[in-house]
């Protein structure tokens, strides 16, 4: 975890007209992201939500995991991914189980078919967009490496070439 004082440290003054300008690009970049997603998930069976999905991509991508971890980890609160997590274990895409050095922790993590499935989506995502990265002019993809990576090491989220690339060689 990042100290908030290395955080500000790297931060640099923005001004109101640029925060407006960049928040804008995000945010029409994030629909078009978030209509990848939706139809990514709408071709695979078990009817995933974006939600659930968000968790089967933290389990992957951070191992198992304990409930509360878990939600801390989605930002949401302990009763509601106990109902996600329900839901996910009546579709067979994670377990629960107690931790042998302490019964009173569960643990949760992917079955295989849970893995199977993260990985179709996440093929079906990349696929989708590199379609859409080539309809990007060359000359500003290079820029927009560095923009995203920046923006997702400041969300907290791992590169794919961090946990992904094991996932694709089965």
């Amino acid at each position: 975890m990042r100290s908030s004082t290395g955080a500000a440290e790297k931060r640099q003054d923005i001004s109101e007209a640029e925060l407006v300008d960049v928040v804008d690009a995000v945010l029409q970049a994030s629909r078009a992201l978030v209509a990848v997603a939706a139809r990514s998930l709408a071709r695979v069976e078990g009817n995933v939500t974006i939600p659930q999905y968000r968790a089967m991509v933290v389990l992957a991508s951070r191992g198992p995991q304990t409930a509360g971890t878990l939600a801390d980890s989605l930002g949401i609160h302990l009763s509601t991914l106990t109902r996600l997590c329900d839901r996910l274990v009546g579709k067979g895409l994670i377990t629960r189980q107690e931790e042998p050095a302490n019964r009173r922790r569960v643990l949760l993590s992917l079955t295989p078919r849970g893995k199977r499935l993260v990985r179709s989506v996440t093929t079906t995502r990349r696929d989708e967009i590199a379609g859409i990265l080539r309809r990007v002019p060359s000359v500003q993809r290079g820029e927009l490496v560095v923009a995203l990576r920046a923006f997702g090491e400041a969300a907290g989220e791992p590169a794919d070439s961090s946990w992904a690339p094991e996932w694709f060689a089965e």
